[in-house]
């Protein structure tokens, strides 16, 4: 019988073939009190279990090295560090040893008393990508219990067996190698390097979020997933034809044979669709008139950079700093933010990373702790700009950062949210004290290129007060439209009205592009707009020469950027600014 099963899409693609279910991994523990006499071997049998694990991971880290990017990717290799550092965390550590010491637990016992207490603080955090860490400490308490137990880690596909040919096998022609998908409750960094090595096409975990390091991983091998699909492992039979689709988040277990065809066509048109788009990547975006445009990528972690050369951006547009902020109890020092911005800029190879400063407050806490529940509307008070103002020592160390960043390739830099003149100055006149503090300190720092987001009205109405101070602008569109409509663009119940065709939001977005080079400055669109295909012909018609989007859509706009000519685009992007439904106007 078919079913569906819902999940998160987090890699686009269809994968079809036969299910292949692994384990939950989870080992059976025994819980028994030791002898007072037994502490210390009790201990050392854990840690000769940890240190075996360690070097498994680490051998699976020399094999990544031996392999080409494509395939395994930074990002493995990446995730095993983080799973390497989880093994020595003090706290498991200390935890265990104590269970084990003052409560006589045997080594697994304390293991997962420990796991248990760490759990809880990791659901207790508020940020989503740092709560999604609390799988990668099961895993890494999953191998140890395994090796404990003598028991290995399977990630392998099944042995062939005879069967007698289903209607899918027919239509699927089974002469052939059938393809196989792998279903299982959640995947470990390395489990994922035996995956890459394997047959399989695809895979569904019943856990994880678009953050968790499985999405991760899926995304930038450019595999089929869905991730969070609940139950999907005790639902799907051993060997049950699948069908992963990743652009719609759906799993459709035993598909009849109209709906395999259905998707077997699909699953073909996308691949003749991302091969071509594929086949951009080192074309330069240059629309049909010979105009260049530039198309950067947005990053929200230094780790994010390889996938944005990857997807052929030749920049970092806009790099959201206030994620090395969130979900922490305290904030990062001058150090751990100059290392991070550091490897983005390294991660960049040489083209340029534009870093917004902290942008928090709204929709953006950096904290539960430090929601703004007294007052009404939170997104107009004390956020982004305002925040770092109000507090010049955390703003200055981001600052120095910054500068410090700077000095190892090209850097410009991004203020969020500015409204006044006396903003500006104090912003500016702050980053000059930060690089005479540098200098004072004998640091070496490197010249940036200072920027300001326009993304409220008033910023967008009074433009050549910010290019009389700013070397670019940045038209953060998601933002814009939320203070010139009054929409929360938080809130479900308005959310009919967050409307990018609005005629005033196109007026303040063609405005600003035409003032900007009217006076020879640079202006961006960082916003969803920019990675909106149905939007980048107004956009090139307006004028503007740089997008920066979320690196999966760069090859989709440039598509778009070469099919067009600016020359016929300008008088139609025009009308459509004017017109009193520009929605109407959009397809023509």
């Amino acid at each position: 019988m078919t079913f569906s099963i819902h999940g998160l899409a987090v890699a686009r693609g269809i994968a079809i073939g036969r299910a292949v279910l692994m384990g939950t991994g989870g080992v059976d523990v025994a819980h028994y009190f030791i002898e007072a006499d037994r502490v210390e071997a009790e201990i050392e049998r854990i840690r000769v279990s940890r240190d075996a694990v360690a070097e498994e991971l680490h051998r699976l880290q020399l094999t990544i090295a031996q392999m080409g990017p494509k395939e395994a990717p930074h990002e493995l290799s990446a995730l095993l560090d983080v799973h390497l550092m989880l093994l020595q965390d003090e706290e498991l550590i200390s935890g265990v040893k104590h269970w084990i010491t003052d409560r006589l637990y045997n080594a697994e016992w304390a293991l997962t008393t420990q796991l248990e207490v760490l759990s809880r603080q990791f659901d207790e955090m508020e940020d989503e990508y740092l709560r999604g860490r609390k799988a990668d400490l099961e895993q890494v308490a999953d191998r140890v219990l395994r090796h404990m137990a003598g028991v290995a880690s399977p990630v392998a596909p099944p042995p062939a067996v005879a069967r007698r040919k289903s209607q899918q096998d027919l239509l699927m022609d089974d002469s052939m190698d059938v393809p196989l998908v792998l279903i299982s409750h959640d995947l470990s960094p390395a489990d994922m390097l035996q995956f890459k090595q394997s047959v399989f096409a695809g895979f569904v975990t019943d856990v994880g979020g678009r953050n968790s390091h499985t999405a991760i991983v899926a995304r930038s091998m450019d595999i089929p997933a869905v991730v969070g699909a609940r139950s999907a492992s005790q639902l799907v039979r051993q060997d049950d034809w699948v069908i992963i689709d990743g652009d719609s988040g759906v799993m459709i277990v035993d598909p009849s044979p109209i709906i395999l065809a259905e998707y077997g066509f699909k699953q073909r048109q996308g691949e003749l669709d991302r091969g071509r788009l594929s086949r951009l990547r080192h074309t330069p975006a240059v629309t049909l008139d010979g105009q260049k445009v530039e198309l950067l990528a947005n990053i929200e972690m230094p780790e994010d950079a390889p996938a944005a050369v990857k997807a052929g951006a030749v920049g970092v547009g806009l790099f959201r700093s206030e994620f090395l902020f969130m979900g922490r109890r305290k904030l990062p020092d001058e150090e751990e933010q100059f290392l991070a911005y550091l490897r983005a800029v390294q991660g960049m190879e040489g083209l340029p990373v534009t870093i917004r400063t902290i942008d928090v407050g709204a929709d953006k806490p950096l904290d539960e702790s430090l929601r703004d529940v007294a007052h009404l509307n939170p997104a107009l008070g004390l956020r982004a700009i305002r925040w770092s103002l109000a507090d010049p020592a955390m703003f200055l160390t981001q600052l120095r950062a910054i500068l410090r960043a700077a000095a190892h390739g090209p850097v410009s830099m991004l203020i969020p949210m500015l409204a006044h003149a006396s903003e500006i100055r104090q912003t500016l006149a702050l980053i000059d004290f930060a690089r005479t503090e540098l200098d004072n300190r004998g640091v070496a720092h490197g010249p940036v290129k200072i920027g300001a987001m326009i993304e409220i009205p008033a910023a967008a109405l009074t433009l050549k007060i910010f290019l009389k101070y700013f070397d670019f602008l940045s038209l953060g569109t998601n933002d814009l439209i939320q203070y010139t409509l009054a929409i929360d663009r938080a809130d479900e119940s308005v959310a009919h009205l967050y409307d990018p065709l609005h005629p005033a939001v196109l007026r303040l977005v063609a405005d600003t592009i035409a003032e900007c080079n009217r006076q020879g400055k640079m202006v961006s669109v960082c916003g969803e707009m920019a990675g909106d295909v149905a939007m980048t012909r107004l956009l090139l018609g307006l004028g503007l020469r740089c997008f920066s989007m979320h690196p999966a859509q760069i090859l989709a706009v440039k598509q778009e950027v070469l099919r067009a000519d600016t020359t016929r685009l300008a008088p139609w992007a025009a009308q459509v600014v004017d017109a009193d439904d520009p929605a109407a106007l959009l397809g023509g």
